[in-house]
C-alpha cells in the first residue's frame, strides 16, 4: 500500500491534503523544467549547465537510494493503519481461548527480553482460573518485570488450570517479588525455583529422551520417573511387600493423591513417588503412567555390552552389567565367599540368599555390574541402589579375588553411572575394619564424608567433583 492512502476497516481512504501538495509540486516542476531549457537554449554556456545539470540529478538519486535503504522500506506505524503495540505485552494472545492440545503448542516468547549472561533462569508454576483473558494478565504482569517466558506448559484440572513456565529474568529479580506479582495477576498456589541449562529443553524432546532411556534399559525407569517429575523420593515396593498389595487401595494402573503418585509395575510390586513441596497433576500422573507401560510391554532387558578389564597379574575378567538372570551365578559366587567376607558385606550373618539377591539384581531397585571370569564364573558384584532420594554403592569380591583393583575399577564405574544419572551423592555402609572398601572410596578422589554409629561405618562421597579414579561403565578398548 502507498503512502498516498492508508487503509481504514478495509477501504483505501484518500487525504485531499496530500493530492494538493503532489499537484503543486507537479506545477513547481515544469516551471523549473521550463526555466532551464530556456537558459540552455540561449545561454553561452548551455552544454556545461546540461552536464551539470546531470550530475546533480545523478547525486540526488543515489542519495534517495542510500536514504531509503537505510530507515527501511516499511512505513511508520502510524501510517499504516495498525494498532501501537502495547508496551510489554508479553507478546501472547490476549485471552485464554481453553486448555486443549492446541493451547499447549502456542509460542512462548514472552516481553522484553532480557541479556542471556545477565538472566537468571526460573522454574515456576502456578494456578489460574480457566477463563479468556486469565493467562494474557499474568503474561503482562511478567512483562511488566522485564521476565521473559522461554516455554510454556499447561495442566488442566477440574476447577483451574496449572501453568509451568520456564522463566528468564533479571537477576535482581528476588523469587518473592516474583511470586507477588503473578498472586495480583490471579495465580495461586505459585511455586518457584532456579533452572539451568538442561530446563531449555522443550517438553516433547525431553519426554522422548526418557522414554528411549527406558526402552534401552529397565534399570532406567526410576530415575526417568525422577527426572520427569522433578525433585522427588521413588521407593520401589516388591510384591511381597504389604504395602504393594492391590487390596491396600492401590489400583492396577496406579493413581496418585495430592503429593504421592503410587504406579503399579509387570511384577506386582508398586513404585511410589512423593513430592511434598508440590501437588501431582493429572497430566504428571499419565505422562508418569506412560513411561511405566511403556517398561511393562518391554519387559525385562539390559544392555548387553562389556568390557575385558586387565587386572596387574595378568589375568582378564568381562566386566558387565547383571540382572536376575544371574542370580544363580551370583549365589553360587555367594556360597565360595567366607563367613567373614560376607559379614563386612551385609553386616551380620547372612541367610535366604535367593530373596535379597533378587532385590539386588532386579532394575527396580538399581544397577549391578558383575565381574565374570573366561569361564563364566562370576568373581565379584558391585551394586547401585536408588534409596529414596539417595543412592547407595556396595560391593562384594570373592575371596582369592581380592586386592586385585577389581572392586576399585567397579566402584569407579559404578560412581560415573551415580553421576550420569543426576545423583548428588553416594554412600557406603560398611564396618570400620573393612580398610579395603574404604581404600576404594577414598581412591575416588572425591570429597568424603564419614558417619560411625555402633561400629557401622557410613562413608558419603559428594560428586560435586569430577571423578578421579571412576570411568565409564563399558570404557576399555576392548568391547563387545
Amino acid at each position: 500500500m502507498s503512502d498516498v492512502t492508508r487503509v481504514k476497516h478495509g477501504r483505501p481512504v484518500h487525504h485531499w491534503r496530500r493530492d494538493l501538495v503532489e499537484l503543486a509540486a507537479l506545477f513547481t516542476a515544469v516551471a523549473v523544467a521550463d526555466a532551464v531549457a530556456n537558459l540552455i537554449g540561449h545561454g553561452p554556456d548551455g552544454p556545461a549547465l546540461l552536464v551539470i545539470s546531470a550530475v546533480v540529478l545523478l547525486a540526488t538519486a543515489g542519495f534517495h537510494v542510500w536514504w531509503a535503504r537505510r530507515h527501511g522500506h516499511a512505513p511508520p506505524t502510524a501510517d499504516t493503519g495498525a494498532r501501537d503495540a502495547a508496551p510489554h505485552t508479553g507478546g501472547t494472545a490476549p485471552g485464554r481461548q481453553g486448555h486443549g492440545g492446541d493451547r499447549a503448542q502456542e509460542p512462548a516468547g514472552g516481553g522484553a527480553s532480557v541479556d542471556p549472561a545477565h538472566g537468571a533462569l526460573w522454574r515456576m508454576r502456578t494456578t489460574v482460573r480457566d477463563e479468556p483473558g486469565s493467562l494474557a494478565a499474568l503474561c503482562t504482569v511478567l512483562a511488566r518485570l522485564r521476565v521473559d517466558i522461554l516455554s510454556l506448559q499447561t495442566h488442566p484440572l477440574a476447577d483451574g488450570t496449572v501453568d509451568e513456565f520456564l522463566l528468564r529474568a533479571p537477576q535482581e529479580l528476588p523469587a518473592a517479588e516474583l511470586s507477588r506479582a503473578v498472586a495480583r495477576a490471579g495465580g495461586s498456589g505459585t511455586w518457584v525455583e532456579r533452572a539451568d541449562a538442561h530446563d531449555l529443553v522443550d517438553a516433547p524432546t525431553r519426554i522422548l529422551g526418557l522414554a528411549t532411556r527406558t526402552a534401552l534399559d529397565a534399570a532406567e525407569l526410576p530415575l526417568s520417573l525422577r527426572q520427569l517429575l522433578g525433585r522427588c523420593t521413588i521407593r520401589s515396593l516388591p510384591a511381597s511387600s504389604p504395602a504393594a498389595r492391590t487390596d491396600g487401595g492401590t489400583p492396577v494402573e496406579g493413581g496418585y493423591d495430592g503429593t504421592e503418585m503410587r504406579l503399579r509395575t509387570p511384577e506386582g510390586g508398586v513404585i511410589t513417588v512423593e513430592r511434598p513441596y508440590l501437588p501431582f497433576t493429572p497430566t504428571e500422573f499419565a505422562r508418569a503412567r506412560a513411561l511405566v507401560e511403556l517398561d511393562t510391554r518391554l519387559g525385562p532387558r539390559v544392555p548387553r555390552s562389556h568390557d575385558v578389564l586387565t587386572l596387574p597379574q595378568g589375568n582378564e575378567v568381562k566386566v558387565r552389567r547383571a540382572d536376575v538372570s544371574d542370580v544363580p551365578a551370583a549365589k553360587a559366587m555367594h556360597e565360595r565367599c567366607s563367613q567373614r567376607t560376607l559379614s563386612m558385606r551385609y553386616h551380620g550373618p547372612v541367610a535366604d540368599a535367593d530373596r535379597y539377591l533378587n532385590h539386588l539384581l532386579g532394575p527396580r531397585f538399581g544397577r549391578t555390574l558383575a565381574a565374570q571370569t573366561a569361564s563364566g564364573r562370576i568373581v565379584a558384584l558391585g551394586h547401585l541402589l536408588w534409596d529414596g532420594d539417595e543412592t547407595e554403592v556396595a560391593l562384594l569380591v570373592e575371596d582369592d579375588w581380592q586386592r586385585r583393583g577389581i572392586g576399585a575399577d567397579l566402584l569407579g564405574r559404578l560412581v560415573t553411572m551415580a553421576v550420569e544419572a543426576g545423583c548428588e551423592s553416594v554412600y557406603a555402609v560398611t564396618q570400620a575394619s573393612n580398610t579395603g572398601m574404604v581404600a576404594a572410596m577414598r581412591g575416588l578422589g572425591l570429597p568424603l564424608d564419614y558417619q560411625i554409629e555402633e561400629g557401622t561405618l557410613v562413608v558419603t562421597a559428594r560428586l560435586d567433583a569430577t571423578p578421579v579414579a571412576s570411568r565409564p561403565p563399558y570404557e576399555r578398548a576392548e568391547r563387545h
